[in-house]
């Protein structure tokens, strides 16, 4: 490429700035630089709008996730109010919202069943003090280091169990324990709904609602002013109050019987190994969770990047205070993230204006919510779940990069199969497992001198996955007696096999193992085995079978 002379480059910059900067009076020329007072009154307008926007998204899935939680609905709003006021305060991102997620719904929903609803807040807190103490060792770039198939598997695990789940809610029915329960039990739930009137209309009720989430989003017009959740709930809040339907509706206990602080005996739970997986589930995954949903919000917008460890202590800042009320735990939402983008927020006063819009709504209206049939939030659930399957990224995963596809899929049926946890880490187990076959690549090359002995020499990256290989084709190059002296044919004995690994680029514990007790064994039976000095060579290379020369 020519080069353009430096002189010449400084002209065509000072020209373009010219254009860009066209002269002014000196009034304005004397105006400092920002937004003014103006620019601060549209800021401030567009961030009031937003707000009501995400606030108007939060109030029906804060209430359905407490609900497909098992714990009171007010809990899902104080959460909801906890990420607006404070979280929303502290550093870290700018326009991400935080809340309770679908995410976390099964993994809360198991705790709250096995630890009992008393032990959630320190399950909560422990999991806010642990995020703190990752952010403050500044461990939240580490997070991006994750496969996103685990993730995506993750979501798409979480989203069946949560639809499994809520499918029996529709129909106003209890939903078993754990996932492959839910999931055989749905023949049973079909018949029982079919020859049950008021099964059928809670049902009903909860299809209804699933088809205006789906309808709503085409009429652009009446989606710009209300949400599509909001009108879905709405509508059928309408219809079941205006037709007195026989549907079970949302039971509200008022804000301070359901906030419930955790006490001593709580905290003396935490000696417990299954409370402490818990606890480290919580926090792994709201982590993980808040921080892709970050790098995706980040993609939305044109104003700060998001800093992932002033983002991890601001999360678990929020969720050490959620943790003392009792409440649910907080993770960035992706969708009210996306709302307060799509709705024109400019600064962080946006989010931190719809936990106000919380606060005053369960403050003041929390009858409002007793209207609500439990089969609409289920419904709007169900949407939920459905839209964290990721079926074009399989289909696309597996034309592309079918090792990450299977571990999507693996990861997604261990969640279903056992919990939330143990299907995360074995997804990790996969990826990880995947990640070391793709590059640990091995070629084994053989060659007869003319003395009969056999030079292989190993080239590449060796370790215990492709152990067995090697260790197949080594064989085949020892020597046989009578066989004419074709390398796995055999040898006369006496000839002996040089082995080379000066070109292997790693080699780990167990692979040296085995090919020292290989080299051992096969020096004394079949004649002498050598190997050439090399970075990877045993560390007592220089003697006996691993000499370079062939041992006496």
């Amino acid at each position: 490429m020519d080069k353009i002379p430096l002189s010449h480059a400084r002209k065509v910059l000072a020209r373009t700035k010219l254009r860009s900067n066209p002269p002014h009076s000196s009034a304005n020329a004397r105006r400092p630089e920002g937004p003014g007072r103006s620019g601060l009154g549209r800021d401030l307008r567009a961030d009031v709008t937003a707000s009501l926007v995400v606030f108007l998204i939060a109030v029906p899935l804060s209430v359905g996730i407490a609900v497909a939680s098992g714990v009171p609905v007010e809990l899902g709003l104080v959460t909801g109010v906890v990420g607006g006021l404070l979280t929303g305060l502290l550093p870290g991102s700018s326009l991400q919202v935080s809340g309770p997620a679908a995410g976390l719904t099964v993994l809360v929903y198991e705790a709250v069943r096995e630890f009992g609803p008393t032990a959630l807040g320190v399950l909560v807190l422990t999991a806010g003090l642990l995020q703190i103490a990752m952010g403050l060792l500044r461990l939240g770039r580490w997070f991006r280091a994750i496969s996103v198939a685990v993730v995506q598997g993750m979501l798409a695990g979480i989203g069946l169990v949560l639809m499994a789940g809520q499918v029996y809610a529709m129909a106003d029915m209890r939903p078993p324990a754990s996932g492959p329960e839910k999931l055989t039990g749905i023949p049973d739930l079909i018949i029982d709904t079919l020859i049950s009137t008021d099964a059928l209309t809670a049902a009903a009720v909860g299809t209804a609602t699933i088809a205006v989430l789906v309808l709503w989003p085409r009429w652009r017009r009446g989606a710009q002013f209300v949400p599509a959740p909001l009108a879905a709930v709405a509508l059928a809040t309408g219809v079941v109050a205006g037709l007195s339907l026989p549907v079970a509706r949302i039971e509200v206990n008022g804000l301070l019987d359901a906030v419930r602080p955790p006490g001593s005996a709580d905290f003396a739970r935490l000696g417990e190994m299954s409370v402490l997986g818990t606890v480290l589930a919580f926090a792994l995954i709201a982590s993980a969770e808040t921080l892709f949903s970050a790098a995706a919000v980040d993609r939305l917008h044109e104003g700060p990047r998001t800093d992932y460890n002033k983002e991890l202590i601001a999360q678990g800042a929020g969720n050490t205070v959620c943790g003392a009320l009792g409440a649910l735990p907080m993770t960035a939402v992706i969708v009210r993230s996306a709302a307060n983008v799509s709705a024109g927020a400019k600064t962080k006063a946006s989010r931190v204006l719809h936990g106000v819009w919380l606060l005053v709504f369960v403050a003041l209206v929390p009858w409002a919510l007793e209207v609500i049939p439990v089969a609409a939030l289920a419904g709007v659930l169900m949407h939920a779940g459905w839209k964290l399957l990721p079926f074009r990224d399989v289909v696309r995963l597996w034309h592309e990069h079918r090792g990450e596809a299977v571990v999507l899929v693996v990861t997604t049926g261990a969640i279903v199969a056992t919990n939330l946890f143990e299907g995360v880490v074995i997804g990790l187990l996969m990826a990880v497992a995947k990640a070391a076959w793709e590059t640990s690549h091995v070629h084994v090359e053989t060659r007869t001198a003319e003395d009969g002995t056999v030079h292989v020499r190993v080239l590449g990256n060796a370790n215990f996955l492709r152990l067995p290989k090697i260790l197949d084709e080594l064989e085949a190059t020892l020597p046989r007696p009578g066989s004419g002296g074709e390398p796995g044919r055999g040898e006369e004995p006496g000839r002996g096999v040089e082995l080379d690994l000066s070109g292997l680029r790693h080699m780990d514990h167990a692979c040296r193992s085995a090919l020292t007790a290989w080299a051992e064994r096969n020096a004394g039976a079949r004649g002498p085995v050598a190997t050439g000095h090399g970075p990877c060579s045993p560390p007592h290379a220089g003697s006996g079978p691993w000499s370079g020369q062939p041992a006496p």
